[in-house]
């Protein structure tokens, strides 16, 4: 699902196999609880997204629903939304887009421009009240064809959370996430990886508060991945890149490159990028427009940019090997650091993280015949 930060985050496969709820739709509304394991003084919970109507909304603590007004001037304070995590349960309606957020100690600060465009928390701008607190978010999406939930490190590592979903008749499910103290021990192995690395962490008075992706701080690499792409370009000039949509009405594309730009046989043609394109999926030759097949083109190439696979495997996914997944010195650190703290190594790192030959390693939940999802929140350190 998309954040804030990173429009090119993967989209579920709306009501493919799931299950139904009875009529054939999901329900009108599904719970949402809270497990506060946090150990916090005080902790609070905010559920916002887009209504039926596109509209921004909070769902507060009595399950009543909080039209978001669209003020007279930028920036205006909204009405507070927090619910206490403490035995918390509430009625959810349809929201798409929607986000989970979590905060300890404090409440957050939320804020609407003219439209109404709801302004969230900023881990980027140390001028937002909020940048110092402890908070993250997981994402979800509720319609008509299914509850879609997932865990994202797209933008950053914080609060460890998990989720369980139960249904009406298709079984639990779970995403564990990180375990509880795991901030510590990721920015202790981004200190290792090096400088550039490091630089990814977000300290204040009580220790590490956030780890961010690469693609936050394009900036301090610069051309860190130039020689593995140029190997990858000059291997690919003389050997077909075979690309599987994993879509049975696209099919799969063959590519070569020719004079540095990389043209598949559906005649989609891909300049070189360069490291930010990479960490961000979504910039230069892989920015998310264009057709759905150039989209399925994106996806795959820029996950086997990350996972540093591309010039090893010219079957993209299908021969890939979750072993061999960023075992390049220069690679992308960050997603390897947070999927090896992942006991179950599932959970987005980057945007096209569920790009798999298989396996699934985007830490979601999803079914057609929802009843309860249940958010877990550990301890932060």
């Amino acid at each position: 699902m998309a954040t804030a930060a990173t429009a090119a985050a993967a989209v579920p496969v709306l009501g493919r196999g799931l299950a139904r709820a009875a009529g054939g739709r999901t329900p009108d509304t599904v719970s949402l609880a809270f497990d506060d394991q946090t150990g916090a003084g005080s902790a609070y919970a905010y559920i916002t997204g887009l209504d039926t109507e596109k509209q921004p909304v909070f769902v507060k603590a009595d399950g009543s629903v909080y039209k978001v007004p669209s003020p007279g001037a930028p920036h205006t304070p909204i009405d507070d939304c927090a619910i206490p995590l403490k035995s918390a349960k509430v009625t959810v309606p349809k929201l798409s887009g929607a986000r989970i957020y979590v905060v300890t100690d404090t409440k957050l600060d939320f804020f609407v421009d003219p439209g109404p465009a709801l302004v969230h928390p900023s881990f980027l701008n140390a001028d937002d009240p909020n940048y110092q607190r402890n908070w993250s978010f997981s994402e979800f999406t509720f319609n008509d064809e299914q509850l879609y939930a997932n865990i994202s490190y797209v933008d950053f590592v914080a609060f460890p959370m998990g989720l369980h979903l139960t249904t009406s008749g298709s079984g639990e499910q779970d995403a564990p996430g990180l375990p509880a103290g795991s901030l510590d021990k990721i920015c202790d192995d981004l200190r290792a990886a090096g400088d550039q690395w490091a630089g990814l962490i977000t300290s204040g008075d009580g220790g590490n508060v956030r780890a961010l992706s690469a693609g936050h701080h394009s900036d301090k690499f610069g051309g860190y991945l130039d020689d593995y792409i140029n190997q990858c370009w000059k291997k690919y000039a003389g050997t077909d890149l075979v690309v599987d949509s994993q879509r049975p009405d696209l099919g799969k594309f063959t590519g070569r490159v020719n004079g540095d730009v990389l043209t598949f046989d559906n005649g989609e043609k891909f300049t070189k990028p360069v490291t930010a394109d990479v960490w961000s999926c979504n910039s230069g030759p892989f920015a998310n427009e264009g057709s759905t097949a150039r989209k399925a083109i994106i996806a795959r190439l820029a996950a086997a940019l990350n996972r540093t696979t591309l010039l090893d495997n010219p079957n993209q996914p299908d021969g890939e090997d979750p072993k061999k997944f960023y075992q390049q010195d220069v690679t992308n650190h960050y997603a390897k650091i947070v999927h090896a703290h992942l006991p179950d190594n599932r959970g987005y790192a980057f945007p096209y993280d569920d790009v798999s030959p298989g396996p699934d390693f985007s830490g979601a939940v999803q079914a057609g015949d929802p009843v309860e999802l249940t958010i877990t929140v550990h301890k932060l350190h």
